[in-house]
């Protein structure tokens, strides 16, 4: 049950002044919300302001500097109503020292003369430019007279927007949101918050959303470090209550004989690389205690995680149990298939797929296997953890690409057995710093190296202005048979951005090589998607044109061109996943990426790293310093605890605090008992961390 304190911030954000039906639906679709309630006032609470107006500037005209905030008082001398959209209307205004020229378009002349009477005095704030010699002020934001000036905050907070929704009903909600944020009990220890010289969390909160100087919004202001911390502390906390709990709950040994992990290896052509053999000692340790297993296998684009978790499936089986890997897409499950079958096939080890798109007599016939013991592996998507999917006896569930998963799914498909083994595998390498954030001390194990024979990739930026060279490069190319990749960012051409479509370059490739130019995209049926990559895997196309549906997992060894067009509109880690497409066989490898020029700071930087480098790990560091946490994996539907009050590329240096004050919170007052433990039982009910733990909690 929600502790009764939290109840006010719970309710819609209807209950704030200025927000009627309209301005509900404006704030939902800004912060999110479920139905029937939407936005709710905590939604609002934690909606930090990004920046602020200053207007303590307030010179008099002729000292006033351009391109600057200042607020200036100014005698109203005369209006000139606008002739139409291209001619403004104009109020001209002085003071003793210069004249300015206030301009509004398509200014409503009613509201200009009542707010800007004739030989009246009034402030005004904005930006003066020079225009045609004289100081002008386009559509100044505030004009108020002396009385007006004396209720304008002097620093007023900016907050990020949505369409219809205005910065003053932003500022009024924020505002009656910290009104009704009740004092709360202290959650953090007395010495330490002495020792921070931070405010209370609701006084913290209260000085984000009413800054009196821009400072206090900057990230390692001590009001900003306290709702940070508060945040990392209610994440480590409730990750440090599922860590206990699956330490409570028994395990079962699957101590294999190795007998059919030694005959896939020697069926493998090349050796396990070093990092291999160790995440391999490490699971099989894991796997042969009376613990439940939940380990993170992390491993760069090509370094063999698949042929990992075979051969901890293969340890699963030798105990007499089953093993699942389920995997994000349809495309990346047939992917592993194709992968494991000849493996699996030598060691005698018996597999099955399961995808939604299976006809019922084959599904049905899959189900009587697995739930018969005939199945000892299952590979598949989210299909695998459909209620009618029954195992006889699962002992380890592998999750490919786990952050494109949510904690519920992850939950339901280690729940189909007793005591299930948890594998859970990235391809996408993540800094330490966000390992701690989002599963706390998990085991991690990382491969680092590549397998034996893979070729670098020479990785060239391009200006899309010379796209006529990359394609007579192409053609050159495919005369001497290479294959290539040309990735586009959308499906069709969109109206608002200037960005090419897979299916425009697709039409226009094809135009100039015919048949050997097949099509691939999400839109497109799921069989129309494996003809497609069929025909281009088995080489009757040459060139595949795609959006980033073939970011993760595909293998195509022959492919040796890679072409991302628009590359400074992705992310660093969907190039490396896309870079990793190719240099996947014993070719020389090539990945060009055409930009529209010139790119901003960030994608320029995004760019060179990308030449830089090929280290998934390097660039993953370099992706959490360029951008922040939010979007390091690529969506923000990542399943992953989204922060709103924590920036971890200023509070990574909070995280391994928090995380030692958990261990310590739970060490002494593992039930939350205690005055404090009852105070922290509102901190997690308040950042909502509630659910998981509740859930995690159930084993």
């Amino acid at each position: 049950m929600r502790p009764s304190i939290l109840t006010p911030l719970f309710a819609s954000v209807s209950a704030l002044p200025g927000v009627g039906p309209q301005n509900v639906k404006r704030l939902t679709h800004l912060l999110g919300g479920q139905e029937p309630v939407g936005a709710r006032v905590v939604d609002v609470l934690l909606h930090l302001p990004t920046g602020v107006l200053d207007r303590r500037l307030r010179p008099k005209l002729i000292d006033a500097p351009f391109d600057v905030l200042v607020m200036v008082e100014v005698t109203v001398e005369r209006h000139r109503p606008g002739g139409g959209r291209s001619s403004p209307y104009q109020v001209f205004c002085y003071d003793e020292t210069g004249d300015l020229t206030l301009a509004f378009f398509a200014g409503n002349t009613e509201w200009l003369l009542h707010s800007l009477p004739v030989g009246e005095k009034r402030w005004v704030s904005g930006k003066i430019e020079l225009f045609d010699g004289m100081r002008q002020m386009v559509h100044p934001d505030r004009i108020v007279d002396e009385a007006g000036l004396r209720t304008l905050p002097m620093v007023e907070p900016v907050y990020p927007l949505t369409e219809g929704l205005g910065p003053k009903t932003m500022q009024r909600a924020a505002q009656g949101a910290v009104q009704r944020l009740p004092a709360l009990p202290e959650w953090l220890d007395p010495a330490w918050l002495a020792r921070q010289a931070w405010p209370s969390f609701r006084d913290a909160l209260a000085a984000q959303h009413a800054p009196g100087e821009p400072q206090a919004l900057a990230l390692d202001a001590p009001s900003r470090q306290r709702l940070a911390y508060d945040e990392l502390l209610a994440s480590q906390l409730a990750l440090a209550m599922v860590r206990a709990r699956m330490k409570t709950i028994s395990g079962r040994r699957n101590a294999g004989t190795g007998a059919v992990a030694a005959r896939i290896v020697a069926a493998l052509p090349f050796s396990l690389t070093g990092s291999q053999g160790r995440a391999l000692a490490e699971i099989r340790a894991d796997m042969a205690e009376d613990k439940r297993m939940i380990r993170l296998l992390q491993g760069d684009v090509g370094s063999g995680k698949t042929v990992v978790a075979l051969l901890a499936a293969a340890t699963a089986v030798e105990s007499g149990r089953q093993a699942a890997l389920m995997a994000p897409t349809e495309i990346l499950a047939r992917q592993h298939l194709a992968t494991i079958a000849p493996l699996a096939e030598a060691a005698g080890l018996r597999i099955a797929l399961l995808t939604g798109r299976d006809r019922t007599k084959e599904r049905t016939r899959v189900l009587e296997a697995l739930a018969s013991g005939a199945v000892d592996l299952l590979i598949g998507t989210h299909a695998l953890f459909q209620e009618d999917v029954a195992f006889k006896d699962l002992g380890l569930a592998i999750v490919d690409e786990q952050h494109r998963f949510g904690v519920h799914q992850r939950l339901a498909l280690a729940r189909k057995g007793e005591a299930v083994d948890v594998l859970v595998m990235t391809a996408t390498p993540i800094p330490r710093t966000l390992v701690l954030t989002w599963f706390g001390d998990m085991d991690a194990s990382a491969l680092t190296e590549k397998p034996a024979g893979r070729q670098p990739v020479d990785t060239r930026l391009i200006s899309l202005e010379r796209l006529d060279e990359v394609v007579e490069g192409l053609r050159r190319l495919l005369a001497s048979g290479a294959r290539a990749y040309w990735v586009c960012p959308l499906v069709a051409e969109s109206e608002h951005l200037d960005i090419a479509a897979a299916e425009e370059r697709f039409a226009h490739l094809a135009g100039l090589f015919g048949h050997e130019v097949g099509l691939l995209h999400g839109q497109m049926k799921g069989t129309d998607k494996d003809a497609a990559m069929a025909r281009f895997v088995a080489g009757e196309t040459r060139v595949l044109v795609s959006t980033t549906v073939i970011e993760v997992g595909v293998n195509v060894p022959e492919a040796t061109v890679m072409v991302i067009e628009h590359a400074e509109r992705f992310g660093l880690a969907q190039l490396h996943q896309l870079r990793g497409r190719i240099g996947r066989g014993s070719e020389k490898s090539t990945c060009l990426l055409l930009y529209k020029g010139p790119p901003g700071e960030v994608a320029r930087r995004r760019l060179e790293i990308m030449r830089e480098t090929e280290d998934g790990f390097r660039i993953a560091e370099e992706d959490l310093r360029l951008r922040g946490e939010g979007d390091v994996l690529g969506t923000r539907q990542s399943g992953m605890p989204g922060f709103r009050l924590a920036d971890l590329s200023a509070h990574a240096d909070l995280l391994p605090t928090a995380r030692d004050d958990a261990r310590l919170i739970l060490a002494r007052d593992p039930e939350l008992d205690t005055e404090r433990g009852a105070a922290l039982r509102v901190l997690l009910y308040l950042f909502e961390r509630d659910e998981a733990v509740r859930l995690l909690r159930a084993g």
